[in-house]
């Protein structure tokens, strides 16, 4: 279906967002005649989300931009479970301290996409942990736990594939769903949430809480999900050799951010404009059409977007400006050190140690590369190296096709494939 009457479908259905939709019709007749509340959950997991959840917060920001009012839930009771949701191992239990850290400092960046307050569209941040963790277990059970079928709960993806694999999962986990069905009926109870969204991987979890609010509750309430992003080489987005990028700036400068974006693969240029910054789909196809060397003005302009929605406009000019002067005026290209390798030594994947030890020299060893990387001494195009069995890859690649290793702030060397 892509003649939507709501702005809000119609607008995500233009940009890319949609999977996945449980009653289109009914959903957008809703959406089209009066304003609907709609929610993402948020583990408290780490203390800043990256770039992976950036799909789910531009969710949450166009369904602001047309009129609707979000819930960002942060998952303050669901965190001390763990989402067994594509991951093959428990997750590391979190004690309530760095839970509540966590949740305070993830605060900040939806503050720089949404618009908080007591306005009808204005966003709110409930923490499920309110009602989650003054539960009686005994009562949970006979209230809500008798609504869900084991049979179907072992059908799942995020069960089934743990347990294809024999991989052990916890009584604790298998508890998430039930956990987050019941969020998603308590958000209808008290805020009138009538929508859940979330990434394709959620949707049977979703459904689970559509089931549930009808068996409780008789409610119709709806599920959008949107595809899971990856590469047009098929890599997961946002993992790079430095590691994860982050959106919270002390664990990832604004640069790094701009640069990031600057090194979109030729085919993902459209696509991520249309997800990732809320420039005209107008400008976006000229954009799209440019061809060769031009494309890179295209990528600049989605690195500039994108940078300038978490970090503010001026942050992202200056990141702009900082590659110019630093590639384009060929400051890096012309007075550091080049090392030349083998191309097909990238095209195999080529560990981060030996790159810093043997082919460039820049530390002793393999045992001074790994204490340079655990004290934040080692980057990869200007990226803090955080993880010791990176691997640097063709895609690695600045746009002058070269990779720069840094020690400290002062020893440079590119590395240029041949």
């Amino acid at each position: 279906m892509s003649d939507y009457k709501s702005d809000f479908l119609r607008v995500l259905s233009e940009r890319g967002f949609i999977h996945q939709i449980s009653e289109p019709e009914s959903l957008d007749e809703l959406a089209a005649t009066r304003a609907i509340t709609a929610y993402i959950g948020f583990d408290c997991t780490a203390p800043s989300l990256h770039v992976g959840s950036l799909v789910q917060i531009m969710l949450l920001y166009w369904l602001q931009q047309t009129g609707h009012k979000p819930i960002v839930l942060m998952g303050g009771g669901t965190t001390r479970v763990g989402d067994p949701s594509g991951r093959d191992e428990t997750r590391r239990i979190l004690t309530l301290e760095q839970i509540e850290a966590n949740k305070n400092s993830l605060k900040g960046v939806f503050a720089k996409f949404l618009q908080f307050g007591d306005g009808k569209s204005d966003a709110i941040m409930p923490d499920n942990a309110e009602w989650l963790a003054t539960l009686n277990y005994v009562e949970f059970l006979r209230d809500v736990g008798r609504h869900f079928s084991i049979n179907r709960m072992l059908a799942f993806d995020s069960v089934k594939l743990r347990l294809e694999r024999q991989q052990e999962m916890s009584f604790l986990e298998f508890n998430y769903m039930i956990l987050q069905a019941y969020d998603f009926v308590e958000l209808h109870n008290r805020y009138g949430c009538v929508l859940q969204m979330g990434g394709s991987d959620q949707w049977g979890n979703i459904i689970n809480g559509i089931d549930l609010g009808r068996r409780m509750k008789n409610a119709q309430l709806f599920a959008l999900t949107s595809p899971l992003i990856s590469t047009s080489s098929g890599a997961k987005m946002g993992k790079t050799a430095a590691g994860a990028v982050w959106l919270n700036a002390d664990m990832l400068s604004p640069y790094e951010y701009w640069q990031f974006w600057r090194k979109t693969e030729d085919g993902d240029v459209a696509r991520f404009l249309k997800l990732f910054t809320t420039l005209p789909l107008a400008e976006i196809v000229n954009l799209a059409a440019l061809k060769g060397q031009e494309i890179n003005e295209a990528k600049k302009v989605l690195a500039t977007e994108a940078t300038a929605m978490l970090h503010g406009r001026a942050a992202a000019e200056r990141a702009a400006e900082t590659a110019r002067r630093t590639f384009e005026e060929g400051s890096v290209a012309e007075s550091l050190p080049t090392v030349e390798i083998p191309r097909a030594e990238l095209e195999a994947g080529l560990g981060v140690l030996n790159a810093f030890a043997e082919k460039t020299g820049l530390v002793a060893s393999n045992g001074e590369a790994r204490r340079q990387i655990k004290g934040g001494g080692l980057k990869v195009n200007d990226a803090t190296v955080t993880d010791d069995k990176a691997v640097l890859a063709l895609k690695d690649l600045t746009p002058e096709g070269v990779i720069k290793l840094s020690l400290g702030r002062k020893k440079h060397v590119l590395l240029k494939p041949v």
